[in-house]
């Protein structure tokens, strides 16, 4: 017994590095994220806008750093639009089946592009599962340092995001909370945010919006 014990310790040994070489290296960087429904809000606005607004949501991922199944991604940007069947994070209702449009950057070779696509599939579940379009476009996010709910996006003539703090003058019933999380996992500290501007123009999704005013936005770092 002790022998097959040893065996298959040793096995198991051999196998970590193989493991270690497959999975994802240390990607960092910045997110965005636009919903149609305030996400920061009290429960009476919430439930106002539950199954008329917050089907549509724009996922933004800008990576710093980081590999992905082996391919390098340091730099690069994907962007990912969604129209869902109900409102986006209510309990009470399933947002799918959704349709979505992936924007991956521009600058991405064969490998990158496929790359991301992955990730941000990987990072959405089943939200993208049925994507109808891959466009390719130049894409800029940026973060204000000193104020890092401040950030703005542009993907081409597609989409475009920019946000600001919330302030004490966007408080209206003051009870408002973050009554729907972000709509991805490994996020570091994500900050609801005021809309400034968004929107989507593409001929994809059925839906095409102009949206400000809202506190509507989440902004953060993600590692994973």
């Amino acid at each position: 017994m002790k022998t097959k014990w040893m065996a298959f310790s040793l096995a198991a040994l051999m196998a970590i590095p193989a493991l270690a070489q497959a999975a994802p290296k240390g990607l960092t960087g910045q997110y965005m994220e636009f919903r149609s429904a305030d996400v920061y809000t009290g429960p009476c606005f919430a439930n106002s806008e539950m199954g008329l607004a917050g089907k549509n949501a724009v996922l933004a991922w800008k990576i710093s750093q980081g590999s992905w199944h082996g391919v390098a991604l340091d730099g690069m940007s994907v962007v990912a639009v969604v129209r869902a069947s109900n409102t986006l994070g209510d309990p009470d209702s399933n947002p799918l089946p959704a349709r979505s449009v992936l924007i991956v950057d521009r600058q991405a070779t064969g490998a990158q592009r496929a790359a991301l696509e992955n990730f941000a599939r990987t990072q959405a579940g089943a939200l993208l599962a049925n994507v109808v379009a891959v466009e390719s476009a130049p894409i800029t996010m940026t973060v204000n340092a000193k104020d890092e709910t401040q950030a703005a996006l542009a993907a081409g003539g597609l989409v475009k995001l920019e946000t600001r703090a919330i302030g004490m003058g966007d408080m209206i019933c003051h009870n408002e909370e973050v009554y729907y999380s972000p709509l991805v996992r490994h996020l570091n500290c994500p900050m609801p945010a005021v809309v400034v501007d968004s929107a989507y123009t593409g001929n994809h999704l059925g839906v095409t919006w102009q949206d400000s005013g809202r506190r509507s936005a989440f902004v953060a770092t993600f590692a994973m």
